[in-house]
């Protein structure tokens, strides 16, 4: 998720969640153009 989120930040992606990690998962959510909420995930 790490990496996905800053390759996405520098493309200029704003995130309304940055990676937070709850137990064993991480996960970062963006909005896209047609305004839906995308999650990015990692099950550690």
């Amino acid at each position: 998720v790490q990496k996905e989120y800053e390759r996405l930040i520098n493309l200029g992606v704003e995130f309304s969640v940055e990676p937070t990690e709850i137990g064993t998962t991480i996960f970062a959510v963006f909005n896209d153009t047609c305004g839906n909420n995308i999650q990015i995930v990692e099950i550690e």
